[in-house]
């Protein structure tokens, strides 16, 4: 039996749905599996009427005999709980554990994800079927771990039962204690919203135009945080009175309005993520614009689930193998020859040290008949089967790099207060959206790798980054942190005055944790250690040329919206605006604080003007002493002990060749090589250093 995420190799698996083939298919596939490196499996994460198929009528032969097959197989399994598809009797009984729309109608049975976390009866009910599934299989030799739940938040991350409505309020009454507390927080003395009760109190209802208070969505997007980890912990909490030592908790995806962070360091052991670069090919999306990298992307994906994961090692629940769609949407080609085995090393190269494939065999029935897997409907063998006998033999190879860890030159700073904030305020998601996508973009095109740093935000700091965190990159970017609370504040203050280098961008600072705008001079909390005083903002009009700004000499682009600034003390004008009316205004201010400084520039990051940052900070192409690559090719350094390996993918269905400046151990191979090397399209490669 083998177990995952150890340190000493990669291991592979896939996900496996028994209750959907013919028993007699079992142990045929399991030995198949295992003749082409597959040696663990995902199992029963919506098969609840298989162990209660009425209400309290209990029976484990299903899932007992399927394990008998792994015991005798020598198969690993991880065991899902089913909470994320209820039964029908269930649903029918008891439809206050529906979800339900904005409007009050009820999401019924028939897909998945319709019920709520908030409802009691839904609680108590899964709160059962967990507590029998563990208690009966949690000291099965062959199970090595357990995922809870399925993908929470997915399908949809907005609730408005009544009983969530009826939770909202104890939430609320937690955080504020009195009703003037909660008027003030929200604002309600503007458009007469004031409350006299908490009965008048309800989760966001229908209104003119959707305009809702946004200081209540602000608040209502956390209590749907709080309320998705409450649930997963409730689950967990359940799991641990039953596993074996050494068994994982695990969940399967990073989704919104929710603090991932937090519910990773409440109920999980591990993070795993479900990847699917093939969304880059779906039909209704636009594969030729190269600006968003495509399914390149999923690296900046890879680069979240590493910093909630917090030693940078996880797992992948559901890689890409194959086509998907459902039969209403999401239709997208095969992927080519090589994108599985590309995808595969993508994920690797940014940490995962386990890859488990979605899924086995392509299902023949219900929505996702078009959702391929390895193996076609026909059962035969195809060429992706060939593909992963193929990745297999390379993971093998490359075991060396198992338990090591990705390495950034420089990091984005993120919380959950300011990405919230920015789901529902457009002047903030305006910003917010190039610079993300710049930042990543330059980081990739100048081979330049990043992580995302989260920090603590004014609700929670659990999984968060510490100032000891924060001192391991030399360079933060910080792009348009629109909410700023004192603490955050002063482990910035910390950072900078350490010796690090800050790089803040416009709409710095103009909020209180409640989403309010208090009457201070920009950016607010850090104007001292920015060195900048806003003097003027703007968005840049439709009919403006655009605007840039003159860093010695080399005009840079300031997008979406200006920031005109003045220093302060000792803050340093670097660059001036050059159109419109704010032209010879400052754009980039610089400030020596402490031992470091803090770059202000007053506007958004586009891919080209990250590019300048890192060029000019002098952090970017870490690698260029040892190998030239193109732009079509992603470059990953993972390293341990002193062991380094370095990946190099490429993208382009076109060949490329990487010129190593000095003699690397081919991973694959063994052999030492140097000098040019042809990959092929999708080709990889990795090398011991």
């Amino acid at each position: 039996m083998e177990k995952v995420l150890q340190g000493n190799k990669i291991v592979l698996g896939t996900c496996y749905y028994p209750e959907h083939w013919d028993e007699k298919m079992w142990k045929e596939d399991l030995l198949r599996m295992k003749q082409n490196g597959i040696f663990a499996v995902r199992i029963a994460e919506f098969a609840w009427s298989k162990t209660e198929p009425t209400e309290g009528n209990f029976i484990f032969d299903f899932f007992d005999r399927f394990l008998e097959l792994a015991k005798e197989t020598d198969m690993s399994v991880i065991f899902c709980t089913p909470t994320a598809t209820p039964p029908a009797w269930l649903t029918l009984a008891y439809p206050e554990v529906l979800n339900a729309r904005i409007d009050g109608t009820l999401l019924r049975h028939g897909a998945r994800r319709h019920y709520n976390y908030n409802s009691p009866v839904y609680r108590r009910f899964s709160s059962r079927i967990v507590e029998k599934l563990a208690s009966h299989y949690g000291k099965h030799p062959n199970i090595i771990g357990w995922e809870i739940d399925g993908e929470l938040n997915c399908e949809t991350d907005v609730f408005y039962s009544e009983s969530d409505t009826v939770a909202f309020r104890e939430f609320l009454k937690n955080k504020y204690t009195t009703l003037d507390a909660l008027n003030d927080a929200w604002g309600a003395v503007f458009w007469n919203q004031t409350y006299t009760a908490w009965g008048e109190v309800f989760v966001p209802r229908p209104t003119i135009h959707d305009t809702v208070n946004p200081h209540e969505i602000f608040d209502y997007i956390r209590f749907i945080s709080d309320s998705t980890c409450s649930f997963a912990k409730m689950q967990g909490d359940i799991l641990r009175k039953y596993i074996k030592p050494g068994d994982f908790l695990t969940h399967n995806g990073i989704f919104t309005n929710l603090d991932n962070h937090r519910l990773t360091a409440e109920s999980l052991n591990v993070m795993f993520y479900d990847c699917y670069p093939n969304f880059a090919y779906c039909l209704d999306a636009d594969p030729l614009n190269s600006r968003d990298l495509n399914d390149r992307k999923w690296s900046r994906n890879l680069s979240e689930v590493r910093s909630i994961s917090g030693t940078g090692i996880f797992g992948i629940m559901e890689q890409q193998s194959g086509p998907h769609g459902w039969n209403n949407r999401m239709e997208a080609a095969a992927p080519r020859p090589g994108q599985m085995t590309l995808w595969t090393l993508q994920s690797i190269a940014h940490g995962a040290d386990y890859i488990s494939f979605f899924r086995w065999r392509t299902c023949t029935k219900g929505t996702e008949i078009y959702w391929h897997g390895i193996l076609d409907y026909s059962n035969r063998d195809n060429r992706r089967l060939t593909e992963l006998s193929d990745i297999y033999r390379k993971t093998t190879a490359i075991k060396a790099v198992a338990g090591s860890r990705f390495k950034a030159s420089f990091g984005v700073l993120k919380d959950y207060d300011n990405i919230w904030d920015a789901e529902l305020d457009t002047w903030h998601s305006r910003v917010n959206d190039v610079s993300e996508a710049g930042i990543f973009q330059a980081s990739q095109l100048t081979h330049t790798p990043m992580d995302y740093v989260y920090i603590p935000d004014s609700e929670n700091s659990a999984g968060k980054a510490s100032l000891k965190t924060l001192q391991k990159y030399p360079v933060l970017f910080y792009p348009h942190p629109v909410i700023v609370t004192q603490e955050t504040a002063a482990l910035l203050e910390q950072y900078v005055k350490a010796g690090g280098t800050l790089v803040l961008g416009c709409r710095t600072g103009y909020k209180d944790s409640r989403g309010q705008c208090p009457m201070v001079k920009l950016p607010g909390l850090l104007r001292g250690i920015s060195g900048t005083d806003v003097i003027d903002y703007t968005f840049i009009a439709p009919d403006d040329s655009t605007v840039t700004v003159d860093w010695d000499g080399e005009e840079i682009e300031a997008a979406v919206f200006i920031d005109v600034l003045e220093p302060l003390e000792n803050g340093k004008v670097l660059g001036k605006f050059k159109q419109n009316y704010y032209e010879g205004r400052a754009g980039l201010i610089c400030n020596e604080y402490g031992k470091g400084r803090v770059y202000y520039f007053g506007g958004a990051f586009t891919r080209e003007t990250a590019m300048v940052f890192l060029k000019k900070l002098g952090i970017a192409e870490p690698y260029r002493d040892i190998i030239d690559t193109p732009d079509s090719c992603e470059l990953v350094l993972r390293e341990s002990n002193g062991e380094k390996y370095l990946f190099v993918l490429n993208y382009s269905k076109q060949g490329t060749v990487i010129t190593l400046k000095k003699e690397l151990q081919d991973l694959y191979s063994g052999k030492a090589v140097s000098g040019r090397v042809e990959l092929p399209p999708y080709g990889t490669a990795v090398y011991g250093m």
